[in-house]
This record gives C-alpha cells, structure tokens and sequence, in this order.
C-alpha cells in the first residue's frame, strides 16, 4: 500500500480524532496528525519496541508515547452506568477504555494482533488490574476489534495517538502514524 493510501486510511479512521478540541471532549487531539513534525515524533516512538504490561495493582504512568504489547479484555456487563477514574459514567456503547499506565485523558489505537482490527479508544479509567492485560475496553470496542465475548481476551498492540504532559500539553505518541497500531513506520 502506497504512503498515500495510508494517510488516506488514516485520514478516515481518525476523522473525529484528528481535530483541535476540548481536552474534555473524549477522542479528540489538539494537534494535526498529519504534520511533518507530529509525524516524525511517531515514526521515532514506532521503531520502539513496545513495552510489556505492568504486573499488579499499582499505576505507573508512561507518558513517553510508546506503544504496548499486552492482552485486551472488556468490561463485565455490571460497570455499566458506573463511574469511571476521570468521574464520567461508564458506557458500554462508547470508546472508553482503562489502563494502569496511559494517563487518564490518552487517545490510542488498539490493534488486535490476530484479526488486525483496530479501534481508536479514550483512557478514561483505571485498570484492568489482571497481570498481562494492558487494557480493558467497552463492548463495542471490543466488537470493533473483533474479540468476541467467547474468547475474553485478545493480543493487542496499543499504540497512543496524544497523550496528556504534566504541563497541560499533549505529546504525539507512536500511534499518530497512519495504518493500524501494528504498522511498522514507513522509511
């Protein structure tokens, strides 16, 4: 696939992400993913390799951009209408997920390694506190991606798109690259 096609791909999959918006308003980035500058910070974290999952109940922030190698899981039925980390509800029909170390506030791609789908998601909670799960997704995500209620988890890569700073600030992360959060960066 030319490079073209990718920014093309990446263009449609990111359309409401791709815009300046409220650091409230879940999905969205104050950035252009498709800048030369943006681009460049994503091609340096992509050639990372990508980082395994935290073990345990602690959280450990990782506001580096890199991406994360791990297992995907959903949320039981019963977190519906729950409040999550960042004080919203918790709904299974939106694009919510948790991890123990993306900042709450982090849009990221998830790449489910064995059907190549991939879903773009909002960190919004805490967990999932089960050792090698990197995140926990909502039902349509997790349908989005293809991981079905019968297998329960999935291999994913999680690539960040933006991810909050200390300062206030969003930093491009590995996933502001075109393609799925497996792609390998082009040149």
């Amino acid at each position: 696939m030319t490079r073209r096609l990718f920014a093309a791909a990446l263009a449609a999959l990111m359309a409401p992400v791709a815009q300046a918006a409220p650091a409230s308003e879940p999905g969205r980035v104050p950035f252009d993913v498709n800048s030369p500058q943006v681009q460049e910070e994503a091609r340096t974290l992509a050639r990372k390799p990508p980082l395994a999952p935290v073990h345990g109940r602690r959280i450990v922030e990782d506001r580096s951009g890199r991406k994360q190698a791990g297992k995907a899981s959903f949320y039981a039925p019963s977190f519906q209408g729950k409040t999550m980390a960042n004080g919203r509800r918790f709904n299974h029909a939106g694009q919510a997920a948790a991890s123990k170390t993306l900042p709450l506030g982090t849009v990221a791609k998830v790449t489910n390694t064995e059907t190549g789908k991939t879903a773009v998601v909002t960190v919004e909670d805490r967990g999932p506190f089960v050792d090698g799960r990197t995140i926990d997704l909502t039902r349509s995500t997790a349908r989005q991606i293809g991981l079905d209620s019968q297998a329960g988890v999935a291999p994913v890569i999680v690539a960040p798109v933006a991810v909050p700073q200390p300062d206030g600030s969003m930093k491009p992360g590995a996933g502001a690259l075109p393609g799925p959060a497996t792609a390998s960066p082009p040149g």
